[in-house]
């Protein structure tokens, strides 16, 4: 219980100072406002969509934009009989979105509508192959008693063939 105490004791001043003090604490009782936050301030939603580096005239806008069809036609294919379904392209699909969900919160800028329709690309990926595996596995489930049965009926044909001879 001490060497835990000791941690506690010891990241106060840390948590004091970082988290939970004022910026005019911080900065000696001098409190101030920059002009560049005023101006953000006063423009309008689109004016700083525009300008921003993930805005409306960039790749990262209108790429998840774009990639949310591949995410609502997945969702469409919920309806879909499973043995119609390609494990394949759904293995790479949940892949995808996996891996490249990852890498939207690495890169500079962040690009969190990426990160988001990715996300949801690998759900609904992982939803498809975990049927289509359900699927098969139900199709060896009832194979395999009618192979037995077939093996038994062969059996008993060649017992009678024998027993005739």
């Amino acid at each position: 219980m001490a060497p835990m105490n000791n941690f506690f004791r010891a990241a106060r001043p840390v948590f004091r100072n970082t988290f939970f003090t004022s910026n005019a604490a911080r900065n000696g009782g001098k409190r101030f406002q920059s002009t560049a936050s005023s101006e953000q301030a006063q423009e309008s939603f689109f004016k700083r969509m525009w300008n921003s580096p993930v805005g409306f005239k960039t790749v990262h806008f209108w790429a998840p934009v774009m990639k949310w069809g591949l995410v609502l036609a997945g969702i469409s294919d919920f309806a879909r009989p499973a043995e119609k379904l390609s494990l394949t392209q759904n293995a790479a699909l949940t892949a995808t979105g996996l891996i490249w969900t990852r890498w939207c919160l690495i890169i500079k800028p962040k690009n969190y509508l990426l990160a988001a329709v990715n996300f949801f690309l690998g759900i609904v990926g992982v939803v498809q192959v975990s049927r289509i595996l359900m699927w098969q596995q139900s199709q060896k489930n009832k194979t395999l008693p009618a192979a037995a049965e077939e093996v038994k009926e062969n059996v008993k044909e060649e017992v009678k063939k024998v027993v005739k001879a």
